[in-house]
């Protein structure tokens, strides 16, 4: 059996729930071998994945059920890669291909010889995953809360049941939530069966989501005092306990950033131009936030804007320095403070320094150290920089 992948060179995957279509090509990019992997038997497919060369890579899409498979295949010394999954959708549209499992894993397995890793995205350790799962899992208790919630106040909307908190939800909220399922009145109005039953069942399924998010916030705190990181994260105006371990899990490593810049390109906060560059009589459609990146990201840098504007201090001189003190464009200026708010992020993690409202100053360049850096930047005898204005391609 080792014969047959004597010379595979390269593979794609098109993974599934509970199957995964497999391409293999030679050096020459042939195809040389297919594969239907079953996942149900995880034996029998440890020993087949066994047999695959160890320096082929095998790429797969970074879509939903990756992780399990990768990490089963790093396990056995084999070189899963993830490949973007809308650049391969455009690619796959640019040669006109039909989208099935076999055309998927074909496409797959010729981006390893592409010249260069545009379609690589990053791989997340285990680690990484489990800390998304945590947040995850609690930003979908929290849409239960407020999806709950809502459906109590529409049943006393139908009803026409009145009160008189601030907090129908608060400490003197739930009593009179908790009298209202005992006695199945408020004043004249009396409640049926049925609006009984589905007050009852709302009311008791708050308290279940809410003791599953106290309790994954305890946990979460413990956390904290174990990790440096997030301590340094949660001293950032704007960003406390739940913002920091979503900065963690969905950045994950700040290594495959190489800039503030990167990170905010990623986190959808770098503007990006749409401009055709024909005078058609129409306005420019000018800089715009992309859509290609991560929105929970965008989410979590926007939410600590607001924070960060509460604040006060130099977050708010920069919120009204965009909209004249408060007046407009208010969602222009949270995000201009969310992008300097990656910036911070960014040195923070990277230099592994603790966020201060004072940066200490730069150190100042003597003369010479100016004219030493000046004459290391520039070419011999021409006075310009050394690297070229424009990249020559041969």
């Amino acid at each position: 059996m080792k014969d047959v992948y004597a010379s595979v060179r390269a593979g794609g995957m098109d993974v599934h729930y509970k199957s995964t279509t497999v391409t293999m090509r030679d050096a020459n990019g042939r195809v040389v071998r297919r594969e239907q992997l079953e996942h149900a038997d995880r034996a029998k497919l440890r020993r087949v994945l066994s047999r695959w060369p160890a320096a082929a890579p095998m790429v797969m899409e970074a879509s939903f059920g990756w992780g399990w498979l990768a990490d089963l295949m790093k396990e056995l010394g084999l070189r899963p890669q993830l490949s973007n999954c809308y650049k391969l959708e455009q690619m796959r549209k640019a040669r006109g291909w039909a989208k099935t499992n076999k055309k998927d894993a074909d496409l797959l397995s010729l981006l390893p010889y592409e010249a260069d890793g545009w379609w690589k995205v990053w791989m997340a350790p285990p680690e990484v995953r489990d800390r998304r799962e945590w947040m995850r899992y609690r930003a979908s208790l929290v849409h239960i809360q407020t999806a709950t919630k809502n459906r109590i106040w529409a049943l006393f909307h139908r009803h026409g049941i009145q009160h008189e908190f601030s907090d129908l939800f608060g400490a003197g909220g739930r009593v009179f939530l908790a009298e209202l399922c005992r006695e199945g009145r408020c004043g004249e109005v009396v409640l049926l069966d049925g609006a009984l039953w589905a007050l009852r069942g709302l009311v008791r399924l708050l308290s279940d989501v809410r003791g599953q998010l106290a309790r994954i916030a305890r946990a979460l705190h413990g956390q904290l005092e174990r990790s440096e990181l997030a301590r340094r994260l949660d001293g950032i105006p704007g960003i406390g306990l739940i913002l920091a371990h979503t900065l963690m899990a969905e950045i994950g490593c700040i290594e495959r950033f190489a800039s503030h810049r990167r990170l905010a390109g990623y986190s959808l906060l770098a503007p990006i131009a749409a401009d055709t560059g024909e005078d058609d009589g129409r306005k420019p459609i000018g800089r715009h936030l992309g859509r290609r990146g991560n929105r929970t990201l965008k989410w979590s840098f926007i939410e600590a804007a607001h924070g960060a504007v509460r604040r006060g201090g130099k977050w708010r001189r920069i919120f009204d320095s965009v909209t004249a003190g408060g007046k407009r464009n208010r969602n222009d200026g949270y995000i201009k403070v969310a992008r300097e708010l990656v910036k911070v992020v960014f040195v923070v993690w990277s230099k592994k320094v603790a966020y201060t409202d004072s940066p200490p100053p730069r150190p100042r360049l003597s003369p010479r150290q100016r004219a030493e850096r000046f004459l290391c930047s520039a070419r011999s005898g021409t006075g310009q920089p050394c690297h070229p204005m424009a990249v020559v391609r041969r």
